[in-house]
């Protein structure tokens, strides 16, 4: 279900049995129970996500992931890094750049011939959401010029803040109730004061990334769920269909677009592996590497909120899926940590 304005999520949300749904509540402190099923319209955007306690397949450090050869770089480009989920913090983002040596201290791109892909969720939760879109902004342009280049692809709450810049309190359609992205996007960490800062250059932007890339044999995706099948068969046709979308700016439409990226945890559990292969069949490469769920609930580790207490431990990338999948969303909203890691993974 979506909440709309004025409504109070329940006191807690049991968590999905499917690898797309996904739960809304508090913060859990403890492995939960098997799984039970939620309805299909839920968007779980919601920052508290249940506890995920799992043993197999759970491979929490670059250092002992299985061996993987990736695609050889295409000529005269450096390094491939990637991006896990930033949500507005901004301070945490430009010290993450800087230890991998991709800007200075001035936050000026260094990294020369480098590739650098965000992986989406710019906004909402953190303080600074539009500084974040800025400084992405800026280094495209100046990777650009040294001859490499800072890409950026589309998350569900770049699409979250799209709507609730268009339509508002427009109501749309949803199996669950009434909702509007106006109520979804307060309920889900929307920031007043990046709504206030939103310049039409920043939309232009945000409307036109792409949702599926492949590099180096790593498909680069937002969020893990399937979805992406139903809006194409190839990296093309589905980032046509998303722009197209966009494009058409008819509201229901773009709800039903927001609802299927927020869907999540679809290579979790023993169809896992399948589900990734599914999409590598369709777009190629030997990996994929997303965000949007955080590394903590995938492991059983639960950091505080609003970087209260000790955190969430987390080490670097989570890889599973039989080796297939890389999640790089650390949990930077829940203490944990904002990752900026070089590709392929040490193996």
């Amino acid at each position: 279900m979506v909440w709309t304005m004025g409504a109070q999520p329940p006191a807690s949300v049991p968590p999905p049995a499917a690898p797309s749904g996904a739960p809304a509540g508090p913060p859990l402190q403890a492995p939960v129970a098997p799984p039970v099923q939620m309805p299909e319209e839920y968007t779980p955007t919601a920052r508290d996500l249940p506890v995920i306690g799992r043993t197999d397949t759970l491979i929490d450090h670059p250092s002992v992931l299985p061996a993987q050869e990736a695609a050889p770089a295409a000529d005269g480009l450096g390094p491939l890094y990637v991006v896990g989920d930033v949500h507005g913090y901004y301070d945490e983002l430009r010290a993450a750049l800087e230890a991998e040596g991709l800007i200075d201290a001035d936050g000026t791109w260094a990294a020369g011939n480098a590739r650098l892909w965000f992986l989406g969720d710019f906004t909402d939760r953190g303080p600074d959401g539009i500084g974040v879109i800025d400084l992405v902004m800026q280094l495209s342009a100046e990777a650009a010029a040294a001859g490499g280049y800072c890409k950026a692809l589309m998350g569900n709450h770049e699409l979250l803040l799209l709507g609730a810049k268009r339509f508002g309190d427009t109501p749309v359609q949803s199996g669950a109730g009434t909702a509007s992205f106006q109520a979804a996007w307060l309920l889900n960490g929307g920031q007043k004061t990046d709504m206030d800062r939103l310049e039409d250059h920043h939309l232009q932007w945000m409307a036109r990334l792409d949702a599926v890339m492949e590099e180096d044999g790593h498909l680069l995706v937002h969020s893990d769920t399937t979805a992406y099948l139903e809006y194409g068969d190839s990296i093309e046709a589905v980032n046509d269909t998303v722009h197209d979308v966009l494009t058409r700016s008819d509201a229901d439409e773009v709800w039903d677009l927001f609802r299927k990226f927020t869907k999540r945890f679809a290579f979790r559990d023993e169809a896992g592996a399948q589900a990734v292969r599914e999409l590598l069949d369709a777009y190629g490469g030997n990996r994929i590497v997303h965000g949007h769920s955080p590394i903590p609930y995938l492991l059983g580790e639960v950091g505080a909120e609003d970087g209260e207490g000790e955190g969430a431990a987390v080490a670097g990338p989570h890889v599973y899926a039989d080796g297939l999948a890389i999640a790089m969303d650390g949990g930077v909203t829940m203490a944990g940590k904002l990752l900026v890691c070089q590709l392929p993974l040490a193996g």
